[in-house]
């Protein structure tokens, strides 16, 4: 009974959200790295490029540099931009806290 409930309730979720649409799609993949960029008919982009570091070391890592940005709830355009690297993911953005200095 409570699966159905549960089914129910994600259905209608799923019928009152609005559909969107890709409006523009690009990619470049290789061997050494990656690129792509995706724009939706919400407001919603998100580009993001890879490439390989330190290729055939023990060190041998990707390193990951991209932004995304959608509308809020609230009709504000949110941005961040990003790294992930081998320090880990690194975002930022005006609506993000910052951590002490310490």
């Amino acid at each position: 009974m409570k699966f159905v409930i549960v089914f129910v309730a994600l259905f209608g979720l799923a019928l009152a959200a609005e559909e969107a649409t890709v409006v523009r799609s690009d990619s470049n993949v290789g061997p050494e790295g990656y690129q792509f960029a995706v724009e939706t008919s919400d407001g919603k982009a998100h580009s993001e490029e890879g490439q390989l570091k330190n290729i055939g070391s023990e060190d041998e890592a990707i390193v990951v540099k991209g932004q995304y940005s959608y509308v809020g709830d609230d009709g504000v355009t949110y941005s961040v931009s990003y790294i992930a690297d081998e320090n880990g993911f690194q975002p930022q953005g005006a609506h993000l806290p910052v951590a002490p200095v310490v």
